[in-house]
């Protein structure tokens, strides 16, 4: 990362690609709404995820915990950006729940989260835009 908290292009450009490459795994036959995602650990690794869906619609699962469960499964703890690729037009953001996942593992709350389209939209928030109030670890040392 620069030393704006950006990404660097060679940075981006692999997270993309592992995000690309998992959206092609989407399990998705109910909604058809196809989501990949990756994530860059303090480190350097990436990982990737993918959204799989369920009958039982509650059982389903975003791409974006997919990836930071991955990274987590792989000793990561420290997560200094999100990249998310979806379907339409315009680039969704992740939903409440992955936000709240993202912030447990977010090296800091001004971690990049980019969102793009498979169409080329893209937009990027700082992870503080997309949830200024959330609840964190620390608020459990404030009892």
């Amino acid at each position: 990362m620069d030393d704006s908290g950006m990404l660097d292009r060679s940075l981006y450009r692999k997270l993309l690609e592992s995000a690309e490459e998992a959206i092609k795994n989407s399990y998705s036959p109910y909604s058809k709404f196809r989501v990949g995602s990756a994530v860059l650990c303090s480190n350097g690794d990436i990982y990737s995820g993918t959204n799989v869906e369920n009958a039982s619609y509650g059982l389903s699962i975003c791409a974006e915990r997919v990836a930071i469960f991955n990274a987590v499964t792989h000793g990561c703890r420290n997560i200094d950006a999100v990249l998310v690729v979806s379907e339409p037009q315009n680039p969704v953001p992740p939903c409440g729940a992955c936000l709240q996942v993202i912030v447990e593992f977010a090296s800091s709350k001004d971690i990049p989260v980019i969102l793009r389209s498979l169409k080329g939209t893209e937009k990027t928030f700082r992870l503080r835009d997309l949830l200024p109030v959330s609840f964190s670890k620390e608020d459990l040392h404030s009892v």
